[in-house]
């Protein structure tokens, strides 16, 4: 794994743009070192260390995510990402759990919406150059950015319930009810809790030069792990107070006015944790899911893999953009990349060790669908970025009020993967 992580690294500005991303790599690697190839890892072992790494993973990038996120992002270009955080994400839950009905038998009502669920939030790593692409205007790559920062969060609600519904799982012991209390109630509060007091006293620490240059991103690992512990030790979800704590430390930080350089360097040191944890995570996916899942292949789960990626983002995408006057290419651009990644994986692994009676069917279509998203959309990413960047080029230079060309600066999201650094 050291020495996977260290040659890709070595070579990672060469690939970067190319059709061979960081996550092919990783999930390929994964393959070879799972059951199917050299079998040093696998769900026989003891999968303690493997949930601990993909939690915190995931953790750490929805607590950064949400403190790259303020308000007035989701209000640019007539709240664009609004509509889909909103319309699109409900719609492509419902889309998923519709469409899996016919597609993947045996499985039980809730148990297709937990499917569609894992299947929902989309990841802007896996196709980075589609989003960093200076020739894609910047409305486009701020609407995109938004929403992969931040659905991931909005899809937990539905999981935890979706799983509590479920006979058997670890939140079915708790209730229905007592899980909408825990989850949805308390973690957020405790969430806002840490992260609020977090930022509040950093903010404090900062005005008066008490805390070291070299100890601010140490104090944002801090505060990302305490609220994930105190939601979880409650019987919450971690994932929920972490995503919570984010807004809070975000916000409250951001109360008062610091010298140049002194706030922005913060979370970077977590993103860039986060980043290697989110590879390391799609190696064991590679190993644990998706090796198994290419011995079991039919065509309804490649079926459904194909539809997820296609009729179930982007129809709901074309809803939710309904008159917003983007033009048919902008809105084909922004339903396909809407590529599945880091917190699909991360559910998958957490039900693959649930007792559900159809635990192995739900692992493979989330394996193979994640699977292509990677392949495809990794592959598609600089190609299409280019085609519809000389589009865009063309079309504002015939129309000058078009709807695309609305100013608007883009912040990073994702673990500080945009824009692409060039020469």
């Amino acid at each position: 794994m050291a020495g996977i992580a260290a040659g890709y690294a070595l070579v990672s500005r060469r690939l970067a743009g190319s059709p061979v991303s960081a996550a092919m790599v990783f999930v390929g690697a994964g393959i070879a070192l799972g059951p199917i190839g050299l079998d040093l890892i696998s769900l026989r072992q003891d999968t303690a260390p493997l949930r601990t790494l993909v939690e915190a993973a995931l953790t750490l990038v929805l607590f950064t995510d949400a403190t790259t996120v303020r308000p007035a992002d989701l209000r640019r270009g007539g709240a664009l990402p609004g509509r889909l955080l909103s319309i699109g994400l409900l719609l492509t839950i419902g889309a998923g759990w519709l469409l899996a009905w016919p597609l993947l038998p045996g499985l039980t009502g809730w148990e297709l919406a937990l499917v569609a669920a894992i299947l929902a939030p989309t990841d802007a790593a896996l196709g980075k150059s589609a989003i960093s692409d200076p020739r894609v205007p910047a409305l486009v790559r701020q609407t995109l950015n938004v929403e992969s920062g931040l659905n991931d969060g909005l899809v937990l609600p539905f999981f935890v319930l979706f799983l509590a519904a479920i006979p058997g799982t670890s939140y079915a012991h708790q209730g229905v009810a007592d899980t909408f209390w825990r989850a949805l109630l308390l973690s957020p509060a405790l969430g806002l809790a840490v992260g609020g007091l977090g930022g509040l006293l950093l903010h404090l620490s900062l005005r008066r030069g008490w805390v070291a240059r070299d100890w601010r991103p140490v104090y944002v690992l801090a505060a990302a792990a305490a609220a994930y512990a105190l939601a979880a030790v409650t019987r919450g979800s971690g994932f929920i107070g972490a995503w919570v704590a984010g807004f809070a430390f975000a916000y409250a930080l951001r109360r008062g006015e610091h010298p140049r350089g002194e706030v922005a360097d913060t979370t970077e040191l977590a993103e860039d944790l986060g980043g290697l944890l989110a590879m390391l995570s799609l190696l064991f996916f590679g190993a644990v899911l998706l090796g198994p899942a290419l011995e079991h292949l039919s065509w309804r789960i490649v079926g459904y893999a194909v539809l997820s990626l296609t009729l179930t983002r982007m129809v709901p995408v074309a809803l939710a953009l309904a008159a917003s006057g983007l033009k048919a290419p902008t809105v084909a651009y922004v339903g396909w990349f809407g590529p599945r990644g880091l917190a699909s994986v991360v559910f998958g692994l957490l039900v693959a060790e649930e007792h559900l009676h159809g635990v192995d069917l739900i692992s493979h279509v989330v394996a193979i669908t994640v699977a292509l998203s990677v392949l495809l959309h990794g592959a598609s990413a600089a190609v299409l970025a280019a085609r519809y960047g000389h589009w865009y080029e063309r079309a504002a230079a015939t129309t000058p009020d078009l709807r695309e060309s609305t100013a608007t600066p883009v912040t990073p999201l994702r673990r500080g993967l945009h824009p692409v650094e060039t020469d």
